[in-house]
């Protein structure tokens, strides 16, 4: 859960800089799990835990709704996301659409620079502890993440404006909580190298039926969790 110390500890030099710091806690701790999809958010309850007022929290606040991960319900107040079964089979639509045109765009604008760094960026996943253990996939956000780097070789904008920034912690919030499922983490990583090489070779619409399958395999990996969780009940971990 969210440590009051973080905040606290750290000298803050205006309400801005104390809004910026609390709403990456706060997203952070939703985004791992640490924060339950569903949960209400307090503000006096924040406020306290974090010894501030409550102006620069509502700014984090209206932050973390802009970005899709709460959501503010009528005479209830702020929720943290939780997305029906449903609705998280079209966001991975909405992916495998739009990942895999700007994966196409990636192969035809991406310099070789980019390209050997995207390589690079696959070596130190490989390095992941976790991922070497076979229990999750490298999950850094930004710069460290696949998907962001592929997003941003597009050059499109507005691409990057949607995926990188409106959707894209919500996504990262799913993308965390089915990393883990067995097998799938070495999986993902061949489909990595597979696209990364159809980039690398200027194979624009090799690299984009490449992208949207690997989607596909996640989207197809999140079916299966519902259907397990439907027959056995009692092991659902209620992302629904």
């Amino acid at each position: 859960m969210l440590d009051a110390s973080e905040v606290l500890a750290t000298p803050q030099v205006d309400s801005e800089t104390l809004s910026e710091h609390v709403f990456r806690l706060i997203q952070a701790a939703i985004v791992k799990g640490e924060i339950a999809p569903g949960s209400k958010i307090s503000e006096p309850e924040l406020a306290r835990t974090y010894g501030i007022s409550r102006g620069p929290l509502r700014e984090a606040i209206h932050r973390l709704e802009g970005q899709k991960l709460l959501v503010r319900v009528p005479h209830v107040g702020a929720r943290v996301v939780s997305l029906s079964h449903a609705e998280l089979i079209e966001l991975y639509d909405i992916r495998e659409s739009l990942e895999g045109m700007a994966c196409r765009l990636a192969a035809e604008r991406m310099s070789q620079d980019e390209i050997d760094e995207l390589r690079r960026v696959l070596e130190l996943h490989e390095q992941d502890a976790a991922f070497k253990a076979g229990v999750g996939y490298y999950q850094q956000e930004g710069d460290f993440d696949f998907h962001y780097r592929i997003i941003q070789g597009s050059g499109n904008r507005t691409l990057a404006k949607l995926l990188c920034d409106e959707l894209y912690q919500l996504v990262r919030m799913y993308r965390l909580q089915f990393s883990a499922t067995p097998n799938r983490p070495h999986q993902a990583f061949a489909e990595h190298h597979r696209i990364l090489d159809a980039i690398a070779e200027r194979d624009g619409e090799l690299a984009e039926l490449l992208m949207r399958r690997h989607i596909g395999a996640s989207k197809r990996n999140i079916e299966r969790h519902y259907q397990e969780a439907l027959a056995t009940p009692s092991t659902t971990r209620g992302e629904s």
